[in-house]
């Protein structure tokens, strides 16, 4: 890990074994599958319910700095704690945390590499008992516009994509970005009036930046993959998914392993644009 551009975000399964106890340190599990958490995890871990803990469902809008404080000090995490977070799905919403815990102001962050497929496999220690810690002080901080993007500056971006200064990219599966009905996940959840994908993005699924074991590729591949899709340090780069939990994923390689300056996540993503009155669509690969 140690040829990433910020290789201190990431943790390896050993390390955490190794510090699962440390005083500095709370482990969180964020999980598609909520219920999960429950069948067993890293002995220390608590559980943060992406829905429940961290959206404010009337708004449909991400809960405040202050009432995210208000969830940090329940799990005992002041502002200098490390939190190290892993969970299903290859870290699908351990990096939508990551994302947005960091655009909420916490950056003592840390991803473990590989989740909690690769926790498992390696036969490492798990629990069902759920941990107890005192209560904790938080002070809130707050939100960096510059690690957000909302669907009117996605629309302005457009430009800056013509004219090469730019760049999108559509991390879901080649059905969802061609939208072909037929060769689509099922998300019912999130059903769109429309299928296909914002103009100019580039498809690179998410999954292409991973190992077999669920841990991310090199550097130099990584480089490679999206630098061969024109997505370079260079430009202004959005990523986008249906929710932003899978955009979440390739946000943190761009932004942490690869160093990109420029990116932001594009948390309406495709529920948002699909749905949305007046804005383009492409369809096709």
């Amino acid at each position: 890990m140690a040829d990433y551009a910020n290789p201190d975000v990431l943790v390896s399964t050993d390390w955490v074994l190794e510090h699962h106890k440390d005083m500095g340190i709370r482990i969180i599990e964020v999980d598609e599958d909520v219920l999960l958490y429950d069948t067993g995890h890293i002995p220390g871990a608590q559980k943060i319910d992406w829905l429940m803990d961290l959206w404010d469902d009337p708004m449909r809008e991400f809960i405040q700095p202050d009432k995210l404080a208000t969830v940090f000090e329940r799990l005992g995490i002041s502002n200098d704690t490390t939190i190290i977070l892993y969970g299903d799905k290859n870290n699908w919403w351990a990096a939508y945390a990551f994302w947005f815990f960091s655009y909420s102001g916490h950056s003592k962050l840390k991803l473990m590499n590989g989740g909690r497929v690769k926790w498992a496999k390696e036969n490492k220690p798990m629990t069902t008992d759920v941990p107890s810690y005192p209560k904790a002080s938080y002070k809130a901080g707050s939100r960096n516009p510059a690690l957000r993007a909302f669907k009117d500056e996605v629309l302005s971006h457009l430009k800056k994509v013509e004219a090469g200064q730019g760049a999108l990219v559509d991390v879901r599966s080649p059905g969802e970005f061609a939208g072909d009905v037929t060769h689509m996940p099922d998300y019912p959840q999130e059903g769109v009036l429309r299928g296909g994908h914002i103009p100019g993005a580039k498809s690179i699924p998410w999954a292409q930046a991973v190992a077999e074991d669920g841990t991310f590729k090199s550097r130099d591949e990584l480089q490679n993959l999206y630098g061969s899709k024109g997505v370079s340090a260079d430009k202004d780069v959005i990523a986008y998914c249906r929710i932003a939990e899978r955009s979440s994923h390739t946000w943190f390689v761009l932004k942490h392993l690869l160093g990109y300056k420029n990116v932001k996540n594009y948390d309406g993503s495709w529920t948002e644009w699909g749905n949305s009155v007046g804005v383009p669509i492409e369809k096709g690969s």
